[in-house]
C-alpha cells in the first residue's frame, strides 16, 4: 500500500491575512458593538503604555522586571503564557515569526537579544527592544558582530526569526534563511501561536487584496473606511489595533535544543529545523520567501478582483483564453508562464492540470515531481515529435517506447514477483523523472531555475 500523496505547499494568499476586518456577518455586528469600549481602551491604554514604557527601561534587566513589566503588559491587553518550559539551553533562539512584537513578548519570558536587521537605528531601535550590533554595514558584517557576540560570554541568546517576514501563523512557514544557522552549532526553537478576537492578527493587503466579507453585507463602501486598507501595515498601527481590541494572546512552546550533526550544511540544517517547528505548530513548509511576501503584497497594492473579467461557463476555471490574456491579472500571468515552463518538460501533460496544480503549489519543481509521482491525475495528451512521454504512473502503468531510451532494460519485462515488479516500477518512474530534470536543465541551465518557486 503506497503512503498518501504529501499535502502541496500553501500559497502567499494563504500565508497572508490580507484583511484585518472579520468577512462574516455577526462577527462584524459584534465588532461595531464593541467598537465604543475599544477606543475607550485605547486612549486608557496609550497612558498606561508610557508608564510600561519608562518601567522598562528604569529597572535592570532580570527576573524582577520581567515579571513586573508581564503584569503590566497584562493591563495593556496582552497575556503570555508557555505550555512548554524552557529546559535546555542554547547560544541562538529561533521561532516563527507572527507580530512585530514577537521579540519583546519573548523577552518577557526570558533573556534574550533580537538582533536589528531592518529599519532605523538610533533611538527607536532602542525603544522597541532591538540589539544594534556595531558596524554592521552588510550582511556579512552582521554576521560576524553576532558570531563575536556569541563567543562573549554572559550575554543572553540571540532571538533570531529566520522567516525574515511575518505570517498568519496559521497555514504555514516561509522558508527559513540558512545564515541564522551558521552562527551556532546548536539552536533552540520556539513555536509561537498569537490569537485576539474579531481581527485578524497582522493584515497586509488593500481592500482589493480578498473578499470584502461582512461590509459589502452591510452596505458599507469600502472605500470609506480607510482602516481596513493596511497596505503594509507598520509596527505603529498594530500596537495601535493591540491596545484597541481586548486581549491578544501570546502562546509559547519551548522545544529541546537542535544540534547541527556532522557534515550536515547550513542550508540542511534550517530546513530541519524547520520541519520541526512546522510539526509542533501543525502547519506545512513552504518554498516561499520574503521577498515572496512583497511581491503579493505588490499585487494587492494595485491589482483589484473586480477589474477581471468573468470566466466563461465554457472554460475551465483555472485557464483563460489566449484572447483575454491581455486582461489577465499579473498572477495569472505568472501561473501561465510557469505551466509553460512545466509543458516544456512534460509536453503530454494537458495545460489545464498543470495549471490546477500550480495554483496549489505555486512552484514548478513540485508541479514536476506531483505529475511524475502520479499525484495528479490526468489524461495524456497526443504525442509530440521528439516530446517526452509524461505520464504519471497511475495513469499509464506500461512504459512509452519514446523513453526506452534511457528507461533501465529491467522494466521491459513483467516480473514474477510482487518485490521485482516494485523494483521495476521505481525505476521507470527515476528514469522519466531524470530525464524531465536533464531537459528542464538544458533548457534554464539548472535544476532549480529563478523562480521556480
Amino acid at each position: 500500500m503506497e503512503p498518501p500523496p504529501a499535502p502541496a505547499p500553501a500559497g502567499p494568499e494563504r500565508l497572508f491575512d490580507s484583511h484585518r476586518l472579520p468577512s462574516d456577518v455577526p462577527v462584524l455586528l459584534a465588532l461595531l458593538l464593541y467598537a465604543p469600549v475599544g477606543l475607550c481602551l485605547l486612549l486608557v491604554r496609550l497612558f498606561v503604555g508610557l508608564h510600561v514604557f519608562l518601567v522598562s527601561c528604569a529597572l535592570p534587566d532580570g527576573p524582577p522586571r520581567r515579571f513586573l513589566v508581564r503584569a503590566l503588559c497584562s493591563v495593556l491587553g496582552l497575556l503570555v503564557w508557555q505550555s512548554r518550559p524552557r529546559s535546555a539551553r542554547a547560544p541562538v533562539l529561533v521561532a516563527n515569526h507572527v507580530t512585530p512584537f514577537d521579540h519583546n513578548v519573548l523577552g518577557l519570558l526570558a533573556a534574550c537579544s533580537a538582533p536589528v536587521l531592518n529599519g532605523a537605528a538610533g533611538f527607536v531601535c532602542w525603544s522597541r527592544g532591538f540589539l544594534e550590533v556595531a558596524g554592521a554595514e552588510s550582511r556579512a558584517e552582521l554576521l560576524e558582530g553576532l558570531k563575536g557576540y556569541c563567543s562573549r560570554g554572559g550575554n543572553p541568546p540571540l532571538l533570531l526569526f529566520p522567516e525574515e517576514a511575518t505570517t498568519n501563523g496559521r497555514v504555514g512557514l516561509l522558508r527559513f534563511s540558512s545564515w541564522p544557522f551558521s552562527i551556532a552549532g546548536a539552536v533552540q526553537p520556539l513555536a509561537l501561536r498569537v490569537w485576539r478576537p474579531f481581527v485578524a492578527v497582522v493584515s497586509l493587503g488593500p481592500a482589493g487584496g480578498g473578499k470584502s466579507g461582512g461590509w459589502e453585507a452591510l452596505g458599507l463602501p469600502l472605500c470609506s473606511l480607510p482602516f481596513q486598507s493596511v497596505a503594509g501595515a507598520s509596527w505603529v498601527t498594530e500596537l495601535l489595533w493591540t491596545f484597541f481590541v481586548p486581549v491578544t494572546v501570546y502562546q509559547v512552546r519551548w522545544l529541546p535544543s537542535v544540534h547541527r550533526r556532522a557534515e550536515e550544511t547550513q542550508e540542511d540544517f534550517a530546513r530541519r529545523v524547520q520541519e520541526l517547528l512546522a510539526l509542533e505548530l501543525g502547519v506545512v513548509s513552504t518554498c516561499l520567501t520574503a521577498a515572496d511576501k512583497a511581491e503579493h503584497l505588490k499585487r494587492l497594492r494595485h491589482h483589484h478582483p473586480a477589474s477581471r473579467p468573468p470566466p466563461h461557463p465554457s472554460e475551465p476555471s483555472g485557464v483563460q483564453p489566449p484572447a483575454s490574456r491581455s486582461m489577465a491579472s499579473p498572477e495569472d500571468v505568472r501561473l501561465m508562464g510557469m505551466a509553460r515552463r512545466v509543458q516544456e518538460v512534460l509536453p503530454q501533460v494537458p495545460l489545464a492540470a498543470i495549471h490546477k496544480d500550480l495554483a496549489q503549489t505555486n512552484c514548478v519543481d513540485t508541479t514536476i515531481a506531483n505529475l511524475l509521482e502520479g499525484r495528479v491525475p490526468f489524461v495524456p495528451e497526443a504525442q509530440t515529435t521528439g516530446g517526452l512521454v509524461a505520464a504519471a504512473p497511475s495513469a499509464c502503468g506500461a512504459q512509452d517506447p519514446s523513453t526506452s531510451r534511457t528507461a533501465p532494460a529491467s522494466g521491459t519485462a513483467f516480473a514474477r514477483s510482487a518485490e521485482a515488479r516494485q523494483f521495476s516500477l521505481q525505476e521507470r518512474k527515476q528514469a522519466l523523472r531524470d530525464q524531465a530534470r536533464r531537459r528542464y536543465t538544458e533548457k534554464y541551465g539548472t535544476a532549480h531555475g529563478g523562480g521556480s518557486c
